[in-house]
């Protein structure tokens, strides 16, 4: 990383007072956590920090269904057992579970997301953080691995406004089995993920050999 290059770090404290449920391995305190490291070590002085927008159900609805994004602004913890074909639908339980300020979750880690690429796409910075994000398991119409809204989608189409092609790099240990997935027929974007395969582990896609033939 150049000295010179300018950072748009961004952050909201509220996405870690979001609580998935007992023994669930989403804990979204860590980015908490991970912002008390960057205030601590100073890293914040480095780069221009600024709180993301809460990403409007328009917003969301450029990739995901209308339908989808409705059912969870107004899905509640108190309301879920009176939709059980909806839930099961949008694959809302067990992994993805319904949990208080749900939607205003997806919309701050979301609308950093969104926040950042727009910057980059005005070249107000050469490098933009969300920790926040990163979500890449959504579907357009269904949940999927502790993933809701597909940040990362989001905001590949805000690039692809500016830009004739994207690259996108994914180092989690699952493979990003949702960019994959929306970005297939297209030419303007070239997914790559580094995951890890087989043993049953999820999500059960990404193998090397079906990319060779």
């Amino acid at each position: 990383m150049r000295s010179k290059d300018k950072i748009s770090y961004f952050y909201d404290g509220d996405v870690g007072s979001v609580y998935f449920g007992p023994n669930h391995p989403m804990k979204p305190h860590r980015l908490c956590m991970t912002h008390h490291l960057v205030l601590a070590y100073g890293l914040h002085s480095k780069m221009e920090v600024y709180r993301p927008h809460k990403a409007y159900p328009v917003e969301l609805a450029q990739f995901h269904s209308a339908d989808y994004v409705e059912f969870l602004n107004r899905i509640t913890p108190e309301t879920q057992n009176l939709f059980p074909s909806e839930m099961a639908r949008y694959n809302l339980g067990e992994d993805c579970p319904v949990f208080d300020n749900l939607f205003e979750f997806c919309q701050i880690y979301a609308g950093g997301t969104i926040d950042a690429a727009r910057r980059l796409n005005n070249k107000l910075c050469d490098i933009a953080i969300n920790w926040a994000g990163g979500l890449h398991h959504a579907k357009k119409c269904a949940a999927s691995g502790f993933c809701y809204i597909n940040d990362l989608v989001l905001g590949i189409l805000e690039l692809l406004k500016y830009h004739p092609r994207v690259l996108y790099i994914d180092i989690d240990v699952h493979h990003g089995d949702g960019v994959e997935e929306a970005f297939y027929f297209t030419d303007r974007v070239m997914t790559v993920s580094f995951h890890k395969y087989g043993d049953k582990f999820f999500p059960g896609t990404g193998d090397m050999k079906v990319l060779l033939y």
